[in-house]
């Protein structure tokens, strides 16, 4: 049982890197779509050097997923393939789109359709990523697919809260871009539009969030009743509201890293929070039955050998990213 439960707090850890990394990879073009063409150069410079390396933490997540816990892989790949497949198109759309716009010779015009497939693409894939969680965590998966195309295949995420949910996620993602970007402006005119955005997509995100508690109650879903009895989850959702003041000093202040630092606990308070509502459990159904990571454990001994893979993984990952950051982003 040990194992199950190390692996599945790296699994944890992943899904929080992945949002936060790659949650502002996919901000940052969000937010292009707000400042246009204007913003083009200073995004393209932000995330060109590991746009590509932050999708490590969806791959671990996903392998974990397959090897660990193949039952909850299953169910979840099979009653929610539609918005993954959306969401893989999207990633795929995205990354072609940028590299063809920042890596191509040839400056022909064509750069304003790979701009706009990049924007568009960011909020699409984070929309879909975002709809595809909340359909795990929902109980909105029928047991069986008896119940008919529609009912198993597009009912459990084609709903209110998941939308929200989505939505949710890809304003936070603007959200982390935005205070990403607060270090890569070179004017002040360009950091004053960007502390802007910050505040507004924060209070969007708020107003979201109400939203989903309100779509949760108006479906008769478990996630507001589990939050509020869910002791860790409250103190991650008053650590993320205390901060927002002390960010919003610092942002004024223009006090960079200390915004980045403190901005990034914020988001790792509200993932801990939603995490833990769900723990144990990997799927909810319809039917109240659930899914945890004890029934979809793989054997002990996957697990043992899936940990020491893990770990062997990690020890080699942040040092190569740390080299990575220490070439591109920090200046020697």
């Amino acid at each position: 049982m040990i194992f199950t439960e190390l692996v599945t707090l790296i699994m944890g850890i992943s899904i929080v890197f992945y949002v936060i990394f790659g949650g502002a990879d996919f901000g940052a073009g969000i937010i292009e779509l707000f400042t246009g063409d204007s913003g083009n150069e200073t995004i393209s410079k932000a995330i060109a050097p590991v746009w590509e390396a932050n999708h490590i933490w969806l791959i671990i997540a996903v392998v974990i997923m397959f090897n660990g816990f193949p039952e909850a892989y299953a169910v979840f790949s099979t009653a929610l393939h539609i918005p993954i497949l959306i969401a893989l198109i999207g990633i795929i759309f995205r990354g072609a789109a940028f590299t063809f716009r920042h890596y191509d010779a040839f400056k022909d015009g064509s750069e304003k359709w790979y701009s706009l497939i990049f924007r568009v693409s960011s909020i699409v894939t984070v929309l879909f990523l975002g709809i595809t969680v909340s359909a795990m965590f929902s109980g909105t998966i029928p047991t069986s697919v008896d119940v008919g195309f529609y009912a198993y295949f597009i009912a459990p995420w084609a709903n209110l809260f998941s939308l929200f949910v989505g939505i949710f996620f890809t304003i936070l993602s603007a959200y982390i871009a935005a205070i990403f970007l607060l270090g890569e402006v070179k004017s002040e005119d360009g950091y004053n539009l960007i502390r802007k955005f910050s505040y507004r997509l924060f209070a969007a995100a708020v107003v979201c969030g109400l939203f989903i508690f309100a779509s949760s109650y108006y479906q008769e879903l478990a996630f507001h009743e589990a939050f509020f009895k869910q002791p860790i989850s409250l103190a991650c959702g008053v650590l993320a509201t205390v901060l927002v003041p002390f960010i919003f000093k610092l942002i004024n202040g223009e006090k960079v890293w200390r915004t980045r630092l403190l901005a990034g606990i914020q988001i790792t308070a509200i993932l801990i929070g939603w995490l833990m509502i769900q723990y144990p459990n990997l799927i909810l159904f319809t039917d109240g039955s659930t899914l945890s990571i004890y029934d979809a454990s793989a054997p002990e001994i996957t697990m043992k050998i899936l940990f020491g893979a893990l770990v062997f993984g990690v020890c080699s990952i942040f040092p190569s990213l740390y080299y990575l950051f220490r070439i591109f982003k920090i200046k020697i």
